[in-house]
């Protein structure tokens, strides 16, 4: 059926830009600990480029980065790359310092904000916190991305890692990243929410 409706869009003209997609992360985005190829962001590449979409992917994650980062970063790169969609994966690092959750959501209101007033689309993409930092605090601070995407409307992946931190299996050694092998599956997590976006950016091209 996905193959159908893709058939439908007609295609980009050859002299047009293709329509930008920014991925703005941290380590979860970055691929820390995997081959620059095995990350979810570069799968995401080329299954974009399977189905036949005309989205260029840029991936402006850098691991460490937090919702400030992110902050001081985004009108640069809205500026340079005029995204039509743009994922948001911040706020782990921030949780992790202990910063509250109320600081947090501001931050990623903003950025949210930031990236609809350019025009984009917006994905959050969530996280939960390890165990050791409480279970008050973790909830406080899952709860905040889908208080964000209902103040703003943006689409919204509730857990990136869902399904993956809870099987050592699939997590380094440190407990807090995935393994190449389980990358297929946060762009798993991600592509049923993103590819409405995808559809929809790339229609009139």
């Amino acid at each position: 059926m996905l193959l159908v409706v893709f058939a439908m869009f007609p295609p980009a003209e050859a002299t047009a830009d293709p329509p930008s997609l920014l991925v703005l992360g941290d380590s979860l985005s970055a691929g820390f600990g995997t081959a620059l190829d095995q990350g979810w962001v570069s799968l995401l590449k080329q299954r974009i480029a399977a189905r036949g979409l005309p989205h260029e992917v840029v991936n402006a994650s850098i691991s460490g980065d937090t919702t400030a980062g992110g902050l001081s970063r985004l009108p640069a790169l809205l500026a340079e790359h005029r995204p039509r969609v743009v994922i948001i994966e911040l706020g782990a690092n921030d949780g992790l310092r202990g910063f509250p959750p109320k600081r947090i959501a501001a931050a990623l209101t903003e950025l949210t904000a930031q990236a609809q007033e350019s025009g984009a689309q917006v994905l959050l993409a969530g996280v939960r916190l390890p165990p050791n930092y409480g279970s008050a605090y973790a909830e406080r601070f899952q709860a905040v991305y889908a208080q964000v995407a209902e103040a703003t409307g943006a689409a919204l992946v509730p857990r990136l890692l869902a399904g993956v931190a809870e099987d050592r299996d699939l997590m380094q050694p440190d407990g807090l990243h995935p393994t190449a092998a389980a990358q297929p599956k946060l762009l798993d997590n991600v592509w049923p929410v993103l590819l409405p976006l995808l559809a929809q950016t790339a229609q009139g091209l």
